[in-house]
C-alpha cells in the first residue's frame, strides 16, 4: 500500500479559484528585469503556451558558455533578462554575454578577467555567484547599459557593444568595498542584482556573516557617473531612526552584515523601494549585539529617490538562527475587508508570508508577538517574543518532532531516531545551545533566494519550498595549545574562520561544505591560497586574513612541514586582532539531517511547490517537486527534493519551475497543481526561468548550472518554444 503525504498530494479550494474575480493585469510580456518586473512577481502575461499545447513544447536552442569547472563544482544561478530581442546572462565564471533571444546565437561576450591589469591576476577571482543583471537606457535610447556584479566589482557595460563604459565609476566599475563609512577589509560582493529608479542604481550586497563582517548598508549610485547619491545605514548611526534601540552606542562603528543579498522590489509610481535584510554578524551568538538589532531581519520601505526611511517591520528579533529574509518581496494589489489595498508580501526561510500595506507598513492580517524560549548560552540575551502572522497560512511545516523522522525502511528509521535524539530541542526559536536544536525549515529554507511568483489576476502566490531539517549545535571555541608553532597558529586561524562550515575535525558536511581532511591530495598550496583569497561560489573571500595568518592556515590545512624561516611568521598571539577573538562559542558545522544514503532524515515531502491565496491567506495546494527515480521504482510516492531556484507563473495557466536535484524543468496547472509537462536538462536548473515573446512566439529559458548539493556542474542555457 502506497503512503500518502499529508497535504502533499491534496488539491483543495478549487471552487474558490474558479469563482475568483479576475482583474486584468498589466501587459507583462517581456522579461526586462530580474524576477520579470520591478514588482518582483515572476509573472508573464504571455499565453501562447497553454495547458492545451504544453506537451508540444520543444527545445528551441541551447547555448553553452564553455566555462564550467566540474572539479570545483561551478554554479550558475542567473535569471537572464531579455530587452529588444537580446538576452543578457552570465556564465559560471561570470562572463557577461548577449544572445539573439530567438536563435541563441552570441552577439558579444565580456570577460571581466580582461580588465584585470594585475600581473598576478587571480584565476579563481571569478568563481562568484551572480543571479542576474540590470538594464538601463536613457529616454532617447541612445545610451544603453548593463550593470552586473563580479565579486566586489559592479560593472557598467555598453549593452550594444559589450564594452566597459570607462567613464563610469573607477574605470568602468563600482568598488562595493568603498563608500561604507569605514575601512573594509572583509568580504563584500554583489550577488542578486539591484533595481533601477529613474537615473539611480539601488544596490545591496552580500557580506560575511561573522562578527567582523562589513556593514551591509543600502546604496544608490548615479547610472551615468557611478557617483554615490545616497546611503541608508542598516545599522543606524547617531541621530538616525533606530539608533536608540541599540544598548551599545558604538555598534554602528564595529558591527556588520544587516545586508540585502536577496534582491528588492520597487513601486515605481510611488517611488518606494522595498528592501529585505539579513541578520547582524555573527549569526548564532549575539552577546555582543544585545537588543532587537534594528534594522536586521527587516522589510524596509525607503524613498527610492533619497534613501529616506518610510517604515519597517522586523520579522525576527535578535536573530540567532540565520533567518535572513531570503528573497525579494512581491508587490500585489488585493481586496481586503472590501477595500483595495496595494500590498507587499515577504516570504521567509521559516515558512511564513508577512503582508503589509505598502504605503504605511500596516499588517494586512494580524501578527502576534508570541513568547519563545529564552534559556541560552552564557552572556546571551535572547528576545522573549517573536512575530507570528495569523495569515497567510505557513507554506512550510513548522515543527520537526520524533513522529516526523524518516521511515523509508525500518533500519533507516532506527538509525535516524538515534541521531534525532542526540539533538535536544525542536521548538522554533529555541536559542542555540550545546545540547543542540533543530532548525526547521532549515538554514536554506523554506523560502529561499529563488523567490515567489505572484499572479496579479488571481492574487495567488507560488513558492518552491524546501523541507530539510538542519542540526544547530554550539561548542566552545577550541583553545589552541600550540600557539607558538606554525601549525598551532594555523589551527587557531582555522577555528576562527573555518570551523563553522568545515567542522572541528575538518570533515565538512556534504558537497556544500566539503571535507578538508585530504585536501592536499587534490590541491597544492597555491590553489588553496586562491580559494581563501577569492572565495568560490557560496564560500566568501577571506582576503582580510593577514599574510602571516594565511600562511599558518595553509600549513595547518595542508599539513605542511615547518621550516626554520617560518619562525618570523609565528606571532605571540594566535591570530590577528578581530572582534571574532572575543566570541566564546561557535557552531560545530552546517549539518543537514541526512541518512546514510543521502536522503533527508524527515518524512517526505522534501521539496514542494505551494500555492497560497493572498486574498484569503489560505494554502490552496501543495505538491511534491522533484523526484528520486530509484525511490519511485520501489513504490514510494514522489518525495520532492531540496530546491534551489524559483517558479514563474503565466497568463497561459502554467507555473514553470526547475530547481530540483533530478535535473528537470516542469510545468504545473496553476489552478490545481497537477504536473502537465517535464523536460530533462543537461544539468540541474538551480535558477529561476524566464519567459518572453518575440514576434508573437513565446520562449522559456533556464540556466543549467548545477554544482550544488552534489549535482554535476553545467554551463548551458536551454530555451524551449512551441514548434512552428
Amino acid at each position: 500500500m502506497k503512503k500518502l503525504f499529508p497535504l502533499a498530494l491534496c488539491i483543495t479550494a478549487l471552487v474558490g479559484l474558479s469563482c475568483k474575480k479576475h482583474v486584468t493585469a498589466p501587459g507583462y510580456g517581456g522579461w526586462g528585469t530580474y524576477a520579470g518586473t520591478k514588482e518582483g512577481n515572476r509573472y508573464s502575461s504571455n499565453d501562447q503556451i497553454t495547458l492545451k499545447n504544453i506537451n508540444h513544447l520543444k527545445v528551441a536552442w541551447t547555448f553553452s558558455t564553455n566555462d564550467k569547472d566540474k572539479a570545483n563544482h561551478s554554479q550558475n544561478q542567473c535569471n537572464p533578462i531579455v530587452v529588444d530581442g537580446t538576452l543578457y546572462g552570465t556564465s559560471p565564471k561570470l562572463k557577461l554575454f548577449a544572445l539573439d533571444a530567438v536563435t541563441g546565437e552570441q552577439k558579444w561576450r565580456f570577460d571581466p578577467a580582461s580588465t584585470d591589469t594585475s600581473k598576478k591576476a587571480d584565476p579563481m577571482a571569478y568563481y562568484k555567484i551572480c543571479r542576474g543583471v540590470v538594464y538601463w537606457a536613457d529616454k532617447n535610447g541612445d545610451n544603453k547599459r548593463i550593470f552586473y556584479s563580479v565579486g566586489s566589482k559592479t560593472y557598467a557595460i555598453d549593452a550594444v557593444s559589450g564594452q566597459p563604459i570607462i567613464n563610469f565609476g573607477k574605470g568602468g566599475y563600482l568598488d562595493l568595498t568603498k563608500d561604507l563609512g569605514r575601512k573594509v577589509n572583509s568580504y563584500v560582493a554583489g550577488t542578486t542584482p539591484g533595481v533601477i529608479f529613474k537615473d539611480l542604481l539601488i544596490m545591496g550586497a552580500r557580506v560575511d556573516e561573522s562578527e567582523d563582517a562589513a556593514p551591509g548598508h543600502i546604496r544608490a549610485y548615479d547610472v551615468m557617473t557611478g557617483k554615490l547619491r545616497w546611503i541608508f545605514h542598516t545599522i543606524p548611526h547617531p541621530g538616525e531612526i533606530g539608533f536608540n534601540t541599540w544598548p551599545d552606542s558604538t555598534a554602528w562603528k564595529k558591527l556588520g552584515s544587516v545586508n540585502n543579498w536577496a534582491g528588492m522590489a520597487l513601486d515605481e509610481k510611488r517611488g518606494i523601494v522595498y528592501v529585505p535584510t539579513g541578520s547582524v554578524g555573527g549569526d548564532f551568538y549575539g552577546a555582543h549585539r544585545k537588543g532587537p538589532d534594528l534594522f536586521a531581519n527587516c522589510l524596509l520601505a525607503l524613498d527610492a529617490a533619497t534613501g529616506k526611511y518610510i517604515w519597517h517591520y522586523q520579522v525576527v528579533h535578535h536573530d540567532l538562527w540565520d533567518r535572513d529574509l531570503p528573497a525579494n518581496p512581491n508587490l500585489v494589489t488585493i481586496i481586503h475587508d472590501g477595500k483595495t489595498i496595494d500590498a507587499v508580501a515577504q516570504i521567509t526561510k521559516h515558512g511564513f508570508i508577512f503582508m503589509f500595506d505598502r504605503t504605511n507598513g500596516k499588517p494586512i492580517f494580524p501578527i502576534a508577538e508570541k513568547p519563545v524560549p529564552t534559556h541560552a548560552l552564557r552572556g546571551e540575551q535572547p528576545w522573549p517574543t517573536q512575530p507570528f502572522p495569523s495569515l497567510p497560512q505557513p507554506f512550510a511545516r513548522q515543527h520537526f518532532g520524533p513522529e516526523d523522522v524518516t521511515d523509508l525502511t525500518p533500519e533507516t528509521h532506527k538509525d535516524m531516531m538515534e541521531r534525532y535524539k542526540m539533538v535536544k530541542y525542536n521548538t522554533m526559536f529555541t536559542p542555540p545551545s550545546k545540547e543542540g536544536g533543530w532548525i526547521f525549515p532549515g538554514f536554506d529554507g523554506g523560502g529561499e533566494w529563488g523567490g515567489a511568483a505572484v499572479d496579479p489576476e488571481t492574487k495567488i502566490m507560488y513558492i518552491s519550498n524546501s523541507e530539510m531539517p538542519w542540526a544547530q549545535v554550539m561548542i566552545d571555541v577550541p583553545k589552541n595549545t600550540y600557539q607558538h608553532t606554525l601549525q598551532g597558529m594555523g589551527h587557531a586561524v582555522y577555528n576562527k574562520y573555518c570551523l563553522a562550515c568545515h567542522g572541528p575535525e575538518l570533515k565538512g558536511n556534504g558537497s556544500s561544505f566539503p571535507s578538508l581532511v585530504n585536501i592536499a591530495k587534490k590541491m597544492n598550496e597555491q590553489q588553496v591560497a586562491q580559494f581563501v583569497e577569492s572565495g568560490r561560489n557560496m564560500m566568501p573571500s577571506f582576503k582580510q586574513i593577514t599574510a602571516n595568518d594565511k600562511k599558518a592556515l595553509l600549513a595547518f590545512v595542508l599539513k605542511l612541514p615547518e621550516k626554520a624561516s617560518d619562525v618570523s611568521v609565528i606571532s605571540k598571539e594566535p591570530v590577528s586582532a578581530s572582534t571574532l577573538n572575543d566570541i566564546p562559542y561557535t557552531m560545530n558545522g552546517y549539518n543537514r539531517f541526512l541518512d546514510k544514503d543521502g536522503y533527508p532524515g524527515i518524512k517526505p515531502p522534501w521539496g514542494t511547490l505551494d500555492a497560497v491565496d493572498l486574498t484569503s491567506g489560505k494554502v490552496l495546494w501543495k505538491v511534491p517537486l522533484g523526484e528520486y527515480p530509484e525511490l519511485t521504482k520501489k513504490g514510494i510516492p514522489v518525495t520532492g527534493t531540496e530546491l534551489y531556484g524559483g517558479p514563474l507563473v503565466t497568463k497561459g495557466g502554467l507555473v514553470f519551475v526547475a530547481a530540483t536535484k533530478d535535473e528537470k524543468i516542469r510545468a504545473f496547472d496553476k489552478q490545481t497543481g497537477k504536473q502537465v509537462w517535464e523536460a530533462q536538462l543537461p544539468a540541474a536548473g538551480y535558477a529561476t526561468p524566464a519567459t518572453y515573446s518575440i514576434d508573437g512566439k513565446q520562449y522559456l529559458v533556464i540556466a543549467c548550472g548545477g554544482g550544488k548539493i552534489g549535482s554535476k556542474s553545467g554551463d548551458s542555457y536551454v530555451c524551449f518554444a512551441l514548434p512552428k
